[in-house]
């Protein structure tokens, strides 16, 4: 019970702390009930909310950098000064707290903001006949938000149209295979702001809506309805969709893919009266679902081809890492096998074997929606070729999330990922640029996965690598993995290594060694 009853961590920040108490240039305290972190860069202190707004990390555990700091659990990112979030997953700002210092000592009693909205923080000015008025945005996903977030943010007066096939506003789909599905989040977590957001930000939110075709010679989308969308600049973030099993027995009402929000609600639904799972796939979406399912007390058992799972991604040791915390937890493993036929509830594998389960969940990947982008006639190179700044080869078209393939010159040819947090940067990166920025997308790819209670994290990109360096114990859950290609790094995963994987991702940003 003393720990449920404890307060707020440090000093008491009113009444002052001596500059010597710092550590690493930062302190931890509390105004009140709030904890409050001061960050010393030279000669100026800065005081800032203690947690991130994303899912409350500490950022006294995190990075600074220049005038901003960086969260250690998701790589969020805000401005000192303002406590602006300026890379998602963030989109809240922090609130600054006003300091006042002689004597060496340092006091802070009040807040200095505390926005209910960021306020413009920039005002775009192309020139009056390149200025969009009217945008519209493809895709209801993490970088069709984003970018509708981000042109109010950018003070952007025009009309948004956000046309979106899900039935369902924006959500933050990392969750829907983790925390809520898993039972330990509430739905009100779920979407990525209420209701009345889109309201109070005039974006024309259309949900169960179809685009069917671009009319790009006439700046135009048309709609399943009949109705047409005309537009100045356009965003396609259609994102990417389950692939699903061309099998007998897959459409039964019992098999389900993980994508949507509805996806999410069905499989707990189905969860409530079923006492075996099966998982085909051994994808991160797929053990994401094993260990929410099994925090649901379902056996599960998991079938995939693949000898170790998520090794194409991780490698050996940290694919068999990764099967042997499921195991502790009781997922049972099929592997180098697949599902040949679902019959009922009895599921036959190719090598012979039978599973009975009341529930089945589809975790084998999924393929970028680009139906649009081909009717368009814009360049498909295994996704939408977009330059660098997110423009694809019609002007005034520019792509985002799972969709794009863009030029990374971290790892030095065109990619193409579907990572949550890349789609949310590439989706206020392209906005800005619909505003006539010309910014770089330069960002250095960043995921994370949870199975349990252990989180992993990953920077960069690697396909292929010649040598996996270890530091540290992967058993232990204590590791810094690094991927490499002729001596170079390419990619960094981590456990519990959150300042090291801070560390790594500047390092690759600022074209250094890791």
């Amino acid at each position: 019970m003393a720990e449920e009853n404890k307060g707020p961590a440090g000093p008491d920040l009113t009444q002052g702390v001596a500059l010597s108490a710092f550590e690493n240039d930062m302190l931890l305290g509390h105004v009140g009930e709030d904890e409050v972190l001061l960050v010393r860069k030279g000669a100026e202190i800065f005081a800032i909310d203690a947690h991130c707004s994303h899912y409350h990390g500490p950022l006294s555990d995190g990075l600074v950098v220049g005038d901003s700091i960086r969260c250690p659990w998701h790589h969020a990112c805000f401005d000192l000064r303002t406590g602006e979030a300026t890379r998602a997953p963030a989109l809240s700002p922090l609130s600054v707290w006003k300091v006042e210092q002689g004597d060496d000592r340092v006091v802070v009693k009040a807040r200095q903001a505390q926005p209910d909205k960021q306020a413009p923080r920039h005002a775009s000015k192309p020139s009056a006949a390149d200025a969009p008025k009217r945008i519209v945005v493809v895709g209801g996903g993490a970088a069709g938000f984003t970018a509708a977030e981000m042109l109010r943010r950018e003070g952007f007066g025009g009309d948004i149209t956000m046309l979106s096939s899900d039935a369902a506003p924006p959500v933050d789909r990392p969750n829907l295979s983790k925390d809520y599905l898993a039972g330990s989040a509430p739905e009100e977590w779920v979407p990525l702001r209420p209701d009345e957001f889109y309201r109070d930000s005039n974006i024309d939110l259309r949900l169960a809506t179809n685009v069917t075709a671009i009319v790009a010679n006439a700046n135009q989308v048309a709609l399943a309805d009949g109705k047409t969308v005309p537009y100045d600049r356009l965003l396609l973030a259609t994102g990417a969709e389950p692939v699903r099993l061309l099998i007998p027995g897959a459409d039964q009402p019992h098999v389900h893919t993980l994508r949507s929000l509805a996806d999410s609600r069905a499989i707990i639904a189905a969860a409530k009266n079923a006492r075996r799972a099966i998982v085909i796939g051994a994808s991160f979406i797929g053990l994401e679902a094993a260990a929410a399912l099994r925090a649901r007390d379902l056996e599960v058992h998991v079938v995939a081809p693949e000898a170790r799972p998520m090794e194409r991604i991780l490698g050996p040791d940290m694919g068999d890492f990764v099967r042997a915390l499921h195991e502790e937890h009781g997922v049972v493993f099929h592997l180098g096998d697949t599902v040949a036929t679902i019959d009922g509830k009895r599921a036959a594998l190719k090598s012979g074997a039978t599973l009975e389960a009341e529930l089945v969940v589809v975790g084998v990947g999924v393929r970028p929606r680009l139906a649009l982008a081909e009717q368009a006639g814009l360049k498909i190179d295994r996704g939408v070729a977009v330059n660098a700044q997110l423009e694809t080869s019609v002007p005034g078209i520019y792509a985002a999330g799972d969709i794009a393939r863009w030029p990374d010159r971290h790892s030095g040819g065109d990619i193409r990922v579907e990572h949550w947090v890349v789609a949310e940067r590439q989706g206020q990166l392209a906005a800005r640029n619909m505003l006539g920025r010309r910014e770089v997308f330069d960002a250095v790819p960043f995921f994370w996965s949870q199975h349990y209670d252990v989180p992993i994290n990953y920077v960069g990109h690697a396909e292929t690598w010649d040598e996996i360096a270890i530091d540290g114990d992967i058993k232990g859950r204590d590791c810094l993995l690094r991927y490499k290609s002729k001596g170079r790094v390419l990619a960094v995963a981590s456990i519990y290594r959150d300042l090291d994987s801070l560390r790594a991702e500047l390092a690759m940003e600022q074209g250094e060694r890791v």
